[in-house]
């Protein structure tokens, strides 16, 4: 029986859509003239190792669904600090409140247990006009796991009214950032050892 929800629970795919929906933000960009511009794929993958603790598990000892998508929000951040971009520093020299989410979905393959070491890797997979696409991948033991989609928006303080949120342009400087030329290690190569 146990092993029975077990299976099921692997199989389970949550979708989760708000409001403001990716047609919703292009008939927006349509209707102000600001049609969206989608940009190719970034190129820096941020990887970030993940222990699963006993608080992030339900009975069963499997992560609890919300957990993961608290790990992706993390993992989002890692992004942005990897291609110079703090979180605090981004908000601050670019005047926005954050990249909210609006919208996620994610397919649960197989499930993660308490003390397994999982990966994640993250990468945005589209720039838009005032929206990016993010693709987190989560492989525990070198298996895909999780699979997860967002769309986030580039937001600010309305001008008309303070007390509201609105979209803004992705700067040009943001999006070339994530282009990998300039965030690139150089590789350091080996050094032939010395024979005695």
């Amino acid at each position: 029986m146990r092993n029975s929800i077990l299976d099921a629970a692997t199989t389970i795919i949550f979708t989760f859509s708000s409001r403001r929906s990716p047609s919703h933000i292009q008939k927006v960009e349509k209707k102000h003239g600001k049609r969206s511009s989608v940009r190719k794929k970034a190129n820096i993958t941020n990887r970030k190792t993940i222990h699963i603790e006993w608080g992030d598990c339900d009975p069963a000892q499997i992560v609890y669904f919300p957990r993961y998508f608290e790990y992706f929000d993390a993992c989002t951040a890692g992004l942005f600090r990897k291609a110079g971009l703090p979180k605090r520093q981004m908000l601050k020299t670019y005047g926005i409140i954050g990249i909210p989410l609006v919208d996620l979905r994610a397919s649960f393959i197989t499930p993660s247990r308490f003390s397994d070491a999982v990966v994640v890797e993250s990468e945005i997979t589209e720039w838009r006009r005032s929206s990016f696409s993010v693709r987190h991948r989560l492989f525990n033991k070198n298996v895909l796991a999780v699979e997860c989609f967002e769309i986030r928006v580039w937001a600010a303080p309305s001008e008309a009214d303070p007390d509201r949120i609105e979209s803004r342009p992705v700067p040009r400087e943001v999006i070339e950032k994530f282009s990998g030329e300039k965030n690139r290690r150089p590789t350091h190569q080996k050094t032939p050892r010395k024979r005695k």
